[in-house]
């Protein structure tokens, strides 16, 4: 049996939606934070049983389709030799940004080895799991990932990134071409230690207009969207000017935030396409009333229609109670077995 997430990437017929969440693996769980009381992220993330342990923790308590595996965005860029500093309520910090060409030169393209303790979390993960669950391996976007290295920090306003995209194109097209070359050999290796399904997270790219996200985005998000031999998903912030330019990018899955209602959202997309989400995730920390009428109204847009994923238009937030989202992933199963009926 294949699982339930591969299928319905494939919009084949489903005896029910699958489900899973976006940040499910971390700070909403307290047997996480119990984990993370006595390790750093980084020490998380790098030992193999400790990486595997968090990544099945949300799976085994919320009875979900999927375990998304415990890395970061960050992580391929540590391997190509630079500093990064995970600081907690901030985001990623990285020592040097990367704004010239010798800037770009100095970053290597590491091979498969570089990411072992993270291939062997996954072989860990896939053996735990049932054969109708997937491991969900992930990368971040070419531009999202480009945007802290050449910021330093997160930013809002991307200055010194559009800076870079419109005086030096060439810099700018050095490095999305040195990022997407080692996230393709990244998603590949994911793939063959035993990733099912890869979503590319592109977190910041609706800060880019349509134009602009065409021209210096979506040629390398098309790479290592081409690069792994499963199903893929193609998720985004602020993206509702965009959808149909990730369309063309590629992904099996189109993800949706929550500023776009479901069905809108996948008339853009294209129905030969799947769609992912959408419920707001800060309706989480709401009464369940509120929960289970937004998660009644993406089903009822859905509409029973092959090709989608139940998901959050974004990842968890840290202040949701783990116990909502175990309520949320059962009332999801069996609502949507009627439409699929």
């Amino acid at each position: 049996m294949e699982p339930l997430l591969v299928r319905a990437a494939r919009r084949e017929p489903l005896e029910r939606t699958p489900v899973w969440f976006m940040r499910q693996a971390g700070r909403s769980l307290p047997e996480y934070r119990a984990v993370r009381e006595r390790h750093s992220f980084w020490e998380v993330a790098g030992t193999p049983e400790l990486c595997a342990e968090v990544t099945l923790q949300p799976v085994r308590r919320h009875g979900v389709d999927a375990a998304v595996m415990f890395a970061d965005i960050m992580t391929p860029v540590v391997a190509m030799g630079l500093e990064v500093d995970l600081v907690e309520g901030v985001g990623p910090i990285v020592a040097a940004p990367v704004r010239t060409l010798a800037d770009v030169d100095r970053l290597r393209v590491p091979d498969g080895e570089a990411f072992a303790p993270l291939l062997e979390a996954i072989r860990l993960v896939r053996a735990e799991l049932a054969p109708e669950q997937a491991v969900v391996g992930f990368c971040g976007g070419p531009f999202t990932v480009a945007g802290y290295l050449v910021e330093g920090r997160p930013s809002r306003e991307f200055a010194s990134v559009k800076r870079l995209m419109y005086a030096d194109p060439a810099v700018w097209r050095a490095l999305m071409a040195k990022l997407s070359d080692c996230f393709a050999g990244y998603v590949r290796a994911q793939v063959a230690a035993g990733a099912d399904v890869v979503q590319l997270f592109d977190s910041w790219v609706g800060t880019l207009s349509p134009t602009d996200y065409r021209e210096f985005a979506a040629p390398w998000s098309a790479r290592v969207l081409a690069a792994p031999d499963v199903p893929t998903i193609h998720f985004g912030t602020g993206t509702a000017t965009l959808l149909e330019a990730m369309a063309e990018a590629g992904g099996d899955v189109i993800g949706l935030d929550w500023r776009v209602p479901l069905d809108e959202g996948w008339r853009l997309v294209g129905t030969e396409r799947g769609v992912q989400g959408n419920v707001d995730p800060a309706v989480l920390l709401g009464p369940w009333e509120r929960i289970e009428a937004a998660a009644a109204d993406v089903l009822a847009r859905a509409a029973g229609r092959r090709g989608h994923v139940f998901n959050l238009g974004h990842g968890v937030l840290p202040g949701t109670s783990a116990g909502v989202l175990t309520r949320l992933a059962e009332l999801v199963r069996e609502s949507s077995r009627s439409t699929h009926a």
